[in-house]
C-alpha cells in the first residue's frame, strides 16, 4: 500500500473536525514529552532510581478471620418482628396458650405436606381457629458414615417457607418454634389472623 500525501485543504478540514470533537477522556493525564536518546559518543546514564521496600501482599485487602455461618430456621424465626399482640406472643412462647387444632407432617414426602398442611391453615382459618400447632418433627439424625452429607430436617426448614408464601401467608399473622411441652423445636405455633 503506498502512502501519499495529505493536501493542505484536507488537513485544514481534519482541523475544524478535530477542534469541534469532545475527548474521550477528559481526566486523562497528557502523554509524556518524548525521551531524547543520548548524543551518540555519551556512555554517562543516570543512576537508576532505588527500588522502594515492599512486603507481599502488603496491597492485598485485610480478610477477618470471623465466618458467618447461615442461620437455622429457629434463629430467622426468633429474629422476625413480632406481628400479634406482644402479651399473647409472650403466653404463647411460654407454652402456656393451648393449641386449637394440630397436625403432624411426619413421614409425609414434601408434595404431600405441603398440600396438607395448605389444607389445614386454610380450614382452620375458615373455622375461625387463632392457634395452631404443626409438627414437622427435627429430622433423621446425620449419619457420620454417609459419604454425602444431607441437609437434615427438610420439612422443618421448609414448612415456615410455605407459611409466608401465597396463598397461606395471608392466613399466617406469626410462626414461632413451639414450646418444649408441644414438641419443642421439631414443631411450630402458626398464629392465624381473625376470618374475615
Amino acid at each position: 500500500m503506498s502512502r501519499r500525501r495529505v493536501r493542505p485543504e484536507e488537513l485544514e478540514l481534519w482541523q475544524q473536525v478535530a477542534k469541534s470533537a469532545d475527548p474521550l477522556h477528559r481526566n486523562r493525564k497528557p502523554d509524556p514529552a518524548p525521551v531524547k536518546p543520548p548524543a551518540r559518543g555519551k556512555t554517562d546514564r543516570p543512576a537508576p532510581a532505588p527500588l522502594q521496600s515492599f512486603d507481599m501482599g502488603q496491597a492485598a485487602l485485610v480478610q477477618t478471620q470471623t465466618h458467618y455461618f447461615p442461620k437455622t430456621t429457629g434463629e430467622r424465626l426468633k429474629e422476625a418482628p413480632v406481628q400479634m399482640d406482644s402479651k399473647a406472643f409472650g403466653r404463647m412462647k411460654r407454652g402456656k396458650l393451648e393449641p386449637e387444632a394440630r397436625i403432624d407432617l411426619h413421614g409425609m414426602t414434601l408434595d404431600r405436606a405441603h398440600g396438607a398442611l395448605g389444607r389445614f391453615i386454610i380450614t382452620s382459618q375458615t373455622r375461625g381457629l387463632r392457634l395452631v400447632l404443626v409438627i414437622t418433627g427435627k429430622g433423621s439424625r446425620e449419619d457420620p458414615y454417609d459419604p454425602m452429607p444431607r441437609r437434615r430436617g427438610v420439612l422443618k426448614s421448609q414448612v415456615p417457607v410455605w407459611l409466608r408464601m401465597a396463598p397461606l401467608g395471608q392466613a399466617v399473622l406469626q410462626i414461632s418454634e413451639a414450646h418444649q411441652r408441644h414438641g419443642g423445636s421439631g414443631a411450630y405455633y402458626v398464629y392465624l389472623r381473625r376470618n374475615r
